[in-house]
């Protein structure tokens, strides 16, 4: 029954699709709580990268390349597993939550950093001319520049973050790919096994593929305007030469 083309297979997954939704809806809860927890990592921690302070610059560095070169897996198992060894269990959704939110901000860290170093240097030197502290030259000024920057890679990293849900199956998790897993596997609904993976694919396609888009649309823009600025500069420099000529 586990044929891709076999209608009995077809049948039990839809008849279970109360599953599929469920294992949706939790992954979906946890990509948003996730998410917001690794903005505000990203911003915290790439405004430290970019303080100027070293002792500052360390801890964001520290805390990025512990982050980036130990595999999600790891960080979700370990801290899954010693809370609930020590006493302090807060959840399956929670422990998905902490974990990809942690992992994923190391990265958006790298991105905001990334989008304030890109303003030229003029623009720090101006904000400091009139006065600003660290925190209003980058909230009034450094920031806003930085924003058409920072979304593109920024919605990739929310991409990768709602695939990565999927480590929540090492801990037995109730997000999609875990509910799918038990679905293929139980007495009562097993052996449709690639009609419920396909499924499953769809439902995480439908998500991930629309933020895909947009962020490679953004990209293209900010490239399009760029060369547009660009162009007008060069365009109105060899004006201003031609008319002291």
């Amino acid at each position: 029954m586990s044929g891709i083309f076999s209608m009995r297979a077809w049948e039990k997954v839809w008849l279970y699709r109360g599953t599929f939704l469920l294992g949706l809806w939790n992954t979906v809860r946890t990509a948003v709580f996730a998410i917001l927890l690794a903005l505000a990592l990203g911003i915290i921690f790439g405004l430290l990268a970019t303080s100027g302070k070293k002792p500052l610059q360390l801890i964001s560095r520290v805390y990025v390349e512990v982050i980036q070169n130990t595999p999600i897996l790891l960080q979700t198992c370990f801290l899954y597993y010693a809370l609930a060894f020590s006493g302090h269990s807060i959840g399956i959704i929670t422990t998905g939550i902490l974990a990809l939110g942690v992992y994923t901000g190391a990265y958006m860290a790298e991105v905001v950093r990334a989008g304030i170093e890109a303003i030229p240097k003029g623009q720090f030197e101006a904000a400091q001319s009139q006065g600003f502290n660290y925190l209003e030259k980058m909230y009034y000024i450094i920031l806003p520049q930085s924003i058409k920057i920072i979304l593109p890679p920024m919605v990739n990293q929310v991409v990768n973050l709602i695939k990565n849900t999927s480590c929540l199956y090492i801990i037995g998790g109730a997000d999609l790919i875990s509910l799918t897993y038990s679905f293929v596997t139980g007495v009562n609904t097993g052996g449709a096994y690639a009609p419920a993976y396909l499924v499953s694919g769809f439902l995480f396609f439908i998500i991930c593929f629309p933020l895909s888009k947009i962020a490679s649309t953004w990209e293209l823009a900010l490239k399009r305007r760029e060369q547009r600025v660009e162009f007008t500069r060069t365009r109105n420099g060899g004006s201003e030469v031609t008319a002291n000529e």
